[in-house]
């Protein structure tokens, strides 16, 4: 007896994506998130009256009904759709060169750039034009109609013909690096910086560690889309997912611990749970008491646990060949971070904007924890978010997990570690420290404990040309992954392309044409 056809360990994007996709596709799908909330990395949570993004906070293209985001694509098929601000500028950047906006319009962000190198303008927009062209003939394949099989070929061949030939004369760029097309057309040392750290923030990688198809899409989508913020935050996402998997017949079991994947004959055969689950969500029926069993059986296991956590935590080692194993563990991963999650007063604060980067030091590397500080603020769109006459903050930056015990000296190592976003905040806001009512401050501790995350990384630091990501297979029969270290780039388009292409791969092409109708 099969309690489901798939299950799906975690609730992060990648795995709701999946789960969702299955699910519409006719599969008996169950969820099992450890936490009591869905959601991952994108969960939010509230603290006296303020509601909190505890991860990525920068969205594009939710809403238009052409949508190339793959989250979109998914949301659509599920019957589900987001209500969300668009915004412009998108953001702000603070150099110590100057501050300058940052426009969805290539031409007005040229101009801001302008301001403080001519020269460097010049070569962003010859920069630019190199890489739009991959962007233009990649939008025409929508990510909804990708697997990760040899059956791809055959399903681009007879529907995506035109944009296939519109992609020969950029095959060079598919496997080039960002930091490739910069040495081409940029020589200007301020603009090259730039360009890594716009990378960074994508990828988690500088220029030479990012492709370019990545790049090329972020600069297409946000020059043709604009930037939109979902109202009531990446918890609107998470929800939006999670009733698109019920609305199906999928289940979400949250508080539900997955201690192994079971393995038999070299094939998957279930998971044990390592505690009974403390809620579940969804509709059908698995046709036994999920929550008095320690056992759930299913023929397909998802994972959506980072590639360190499924492969020491949830396998024994012996049930991987060993260089394989040996091999995925020596994957380098991304640093995690320090998080300043804020509850300030918004009085004289009405020309606020939402979204800022400040760069304190332009001798040390952009990537050195602590150098480089995201910000965002995004009660400026949504005053859902906080208590009348308040705003939510949340500061991030780099920071190493090593060194880090929660041991007597713990508090005060977080007081001195958040100065740096104490200190790119008030650039922002200088009287900031007086405005605060709550303050919150996580450390790599805090996201490898609620996420269960290997070393409280956001995923794997692969470098352009210095490896590829596995994407959903793995040596076991019945056993797939999805997330962050399945699929270049460590935002939210990243990890829901991962869920479709590892649902799609399940399933016969046909089911999947049949979406796209």
């Amino acid at each position: 007896m099969q309690d489901s056809d798939v299950i799906v360990i975690g609730s992060g994007i990648g795995g709701l994506c999946a789960a969702g996709l299955l699910a519409r596709y006719g599969k008996r799908v169950i969820v099992c998130e450890s936490h009591t909330i869905p959601g991952g990395a994108a969960h939010n949570f509230r603290r006296r009256g303020f509601e909190f993004d505890s991860g990525p906070s920068f969205y594009c293209d939710l809403t238009d009904a052409q949508s190339l985001n793959p989250l979109k694509q998914v949301l659509d098929v599920l019957g589900e759709s987001l209500e969300a601000i668009r915004y412009d500028p998108l953001g702000h950047y603070h150099f110590p060169e100057g501050t300058f906006a940052v426009y969805s319009n290539t031409e007005l962000y040229r101009q801001e750039v302008a301001k403080i190198t001519l020269k460097g303008a010049t070569e962003l927009e010859q920069f630019t034009h190199r890489l739009l062209p991959l962007y233009e003939a990649m939008k025409g394949i929508p990510s909804l109609a990708l697997r990760a099989d040899w059956q791809m070929f055959p399903v681009l061949l007879r529907h995506y013909l035109p944009s296939l030939w519109k992609m020969l004369p950029h095959l060079s760029l598919v496997r080039a690096s960002v930091g490739d097309v910069m040495n081409a057309t940029v020589q200007d040392s301020w603009v090259r910086r730039l360009i890594d750290l716009e990378c960074f923030l994508l990828s988690g990688l500088k220029a030479h560690g990012t492709i370019a198809p990545e790049v090329a899409f972020m600069l297409g989508e946000r020059s043709r889309a604009g930037v939109e913020y979902p109202i009531g935050g990446s918890g609107a996402i998470v929800n939006a997912l999670v009733r698109g998997l019920e609305r199906w017949g999928g289940k979400l079991l949250l508080g539900c611990h997955i201690e192994q994947i079971l393995v038999g004959a070299g094939k998957v055969v279930g998971v044990r749970l390592g505690k009974k689950d403390k809620g579940t969500r969804g509709g059908g029926d698995t046709g036994n008491d999920i929550s008095a069993s320690s056992i759930l059986k299913a023929p397909i296991v998802i994972s959506n646990a980072s590639i360190w956590d499924t492969y020491t935590k949830l396998l024994h080692p012996e049930e991987l060949p060993a260089s394989y194993r040996q091999a995925a563990l020596a994957t380098p991963a991304v640093d995690s971070f320090m998080h300043l999650h804020l509850g300030i007063r918004a009085d004289g604060l009405e020309n606020l904007t939402g979204h800022h980067v400040v760069v304190h030091d332009s001798s040390e590397d952009i990537t050195t924890p602590g150098n480089t500080c995201m910000i965002s603020i995004p009660s400026v769109w949504d005053a859902t978010l906080a208590p009348k006459g308040h705003h939510v903050v949340h500061a991030y930056t780099l920071e190493h997990y090593a060194g880090w015990e929660r041991n007597e000296e713990y508090e005060q190592k977080k007081q001195q570690k958040a100065e740096t976003l104490y200190r790119a905040l008030e650039k922002i806001i200088p009287d900031l420290r007086q405005r605060i009512v709550l303050e919150l401050i996580g450390t790599p501790l805090t996201h490898a404990y609620y996420l269960r995350r290997y070393q409280g990384s956001y995923g794997p630091a692969i470098a352009a040309g210095k490896g590829m990501f596995p994407g959903p297979h793995t040596p076991i029969q019945g056993l797939y992954r999805v997330g962050d270290s399945t699929m270049p780039g460590i935002g939210v388009p990243a990890v829901a392309a991962s869920g479709i292409l590892c649902a799609n791969t399940l399933v016969h092409p046909q089911q999947t044409t049949q979406l796209l109708c």
